[in-house]
């Protein structure tokens, strides 16, 4: 059962990822309305996979084998700074190439998001070798995550001059990736299992630093009243987490 919810939970997760860059290429939303709503809830989302699941998680699996708790917390920060450390190299080579020809500034594009949608995967992996609810959990976050990531590279590639088709088309088949890294980490479950601790943490480390880094900044900055609405939404996607797993749980009688 834990496999199929994997494969069902992380295409449908996808799926509502690229519903924010369909409504772009139907023109019936803006882009910056869609980002205005979805990026607030998606750092919520994280931080409350991270703190409230991931985290916890780790902790308990790590205590019920003997491990040193505070080995959770220096893998978080590993995470943390892992990420900062990839991000501002993505940063450098793009601005290193910015002069490079169209076709290789469409590449990077579509390169980066399959990384990001890799590692987006073995987190998901990771959960899911826990148990289901923290799986739903972390799918959830990422989905909210990436749906606002999936809006901005759906814009950069349209303002590149591609077509809607394919543009459309590269994102879809740039999300199986998502998927696929999922099922390789599930599949290495039993060589991974002591690691699994650690990993979570790490994961709890990159949700961190990507709502609090990437997403938050940006809040602040906003006019009052709109940072009003989306400290709101934030505070929205951080309940959708407990929510989503006490729901999972119900529906599928299971707990942890």
């Amino acid at each position: 059962m834990t496999l199929v919810t994997l494969i069902a939970v992380t295409l449908a997760g996808s799926l509502i990822s690229l519903l924010g860059g369909v409504l772009l290429l139907s023109k019936k939303v803006s882009r910056q309305k869609i980002m205005l709503y979805a990026m607030p809830f998606g750092a919520g989302a994280l931080l409350g996979a991270a703190f409230l699941s991931v985290l916890p998680e780790a902790l308990h699996h790590l205590h019920e084998s003997g491990g040193e708790e505070s080995g959770v917390l220096l893998w978080a920060l590993v995470g943390f700074v892992l990420f900062f450390v990839m991000e501002r190299s993505i940063r450098w080579f793009h601005r290193h190439h910015e002069h490079a020809e169209e076709t290789s500034h469409k590449s990077l594009i579509v390169v980066g998001d399959t990384i990001h949608n890799a590692i987006d995967g073995v987190a998901i992996g990771a959960a899911f070798l826990v148990n289901i609810p923290l799986g739903v959990a972390t799918t959830i976050a990422v989905a909210a995550h990436e749906l606002p990531q999936e809006i901005g590279d759906f814009g950069l590639l349209l303002g590149k001059g591609m077509a809607r088709k394919k543009v459309l088309l590269i994102n879809v088949l740039s999300s199986l990736a998502t998927l696929a890294t999922a099922l390789i980490t599930y599949a290495l479950g039993a060589s991974l299992e002591s690691a699994v601790p650690l990993l979570l943490a790490a994961v709890a480390g990159c949700f961190v630093y990507i709502a609090a880094a990437d997403i938050i900044p940006d809040i602040h900055e906003q006019p009052h009243r709109r940072a009003n609405l989306q400290s709101l939404l934030l505070l929205v996607g951080v309940a959708v987490i407990p929510l989503a797993g006490f729901v999972t749980e119900s529906v599928l009688g299971i707990s942890h």
